[in-house]
C-alpha cells in the first residue's frame, strides 16, 4: 500500500500536475483518478482509508498547480493535516474513473481548511458527488515550530469570499486535541 500511494503521489506531483493549467490559490483543482485493484477492500469497493490517501495526492496536485508548493519550499514550510472527516454517499468500484475537486475554503486563527469532493459523471452526464471530505491543516517550519497564520495569509493572500462557514469553524474547534506540549492523558470515562 505504501509503495502504491508513493507511486501515485510522485506520478501526480512530478509529471501530471505540471501538464495541467496553473490555478489561483483559491481556485478549484480537479485531479483525475481511477480505482485500482490495490484500492479495494473485502467488499470490492474502494476502501474507506484509501479515500484519505487519495485526498492527500489530490491536495499535493492542487498545491503544485496553485503555486503554494513553490512558496512553501522557498520558505522552508511543509503542510500537515490536523483533522479530517469524510462522508460517503456512493461507492467507487474497480476501474471506475473519478475526479477529486479540491478547494481551499479559508482560514481561522490556527489552520487552513480544504474541501475535497469525489465526483463521477452521473447517468445524466453531470458531475455527481460520491464522497466529500474536509481537512483542517497547519503549516510547520522545517526549522521547527508552526507557521503563524498571519504569515500564511501574507504569503498566499486573503482567503476567498465571506470567510469560513460557522459549522466548519465549530468543527475545527470541537475536534482539536491539546497542543503537543500540553498534557493529553488517555482516560476513558
Amino acid at each position: 500500500m505504501l509503495m502504491h500511494m508513493l507511486f501515485r503521489t510522485l506520478l501526480h506531483v512530478l509529471f501530471l500536475s505540471r501538464r495541467r493549467p496553473d490555478l489561483g490559490h483559491y481556485d478549484v483543482a480537479r485531479t483525475r483518478f481511477i480505482t485500482l485493484p490495490t484500492d479495494l477492500d473485502i467488499n470490492r469497493h474502494m476502501n474507506n482509508g484509501v479515500y484519505f490517501s487519495i485526498m492527500d495526492v489530490a491536495r499535493f496536485d492542487m498545491l503544485v498547480r496553485n503555486g503554494v508548493w513553490g512558496i512553501m519550499r522557498e520558505r522552508g514550510w511543509y503542510p500537515v493535516v490536523a483533522s479530517e472527516t469524510i462522508t460517503f454517499r456512493k461507492s467507487l468500484q474497480l476501474w471506475e474513473r473519478f475526479t477529486i475537486e479540491s478547494r481551499v475554503l479559508g482560514f481561522d486563527d490556527k489552520a487552513v481548511y480544504v474541501e475535497q469532493r469525489f465526483v463521477k459523471k452521473g447517468a445524466d452526464g453531470r458531475p455527481e458527488i460520491y464522497a466529500q471530505g474536509f481537512i483542517r491543516g497547519r503549516f510547520l517550519k522545517k526549522s521547527g515550530g508552526t507557521v503563524p497564520m498571519a504569515e500564511v495569509v501574507e504569503a498566499f493572500g486573503a482567503g476567498p469570499g465571506d470567510g469560513l462557514p460557522e459549522w466548519i469553524e465549530r468543527w475545527g474547534q470541537d475536534v482539536a486535541l491539546p497542543a503537543t506540549r500540553a498534557e493529553a492523558p488517555s482516560v476513558w470515562s
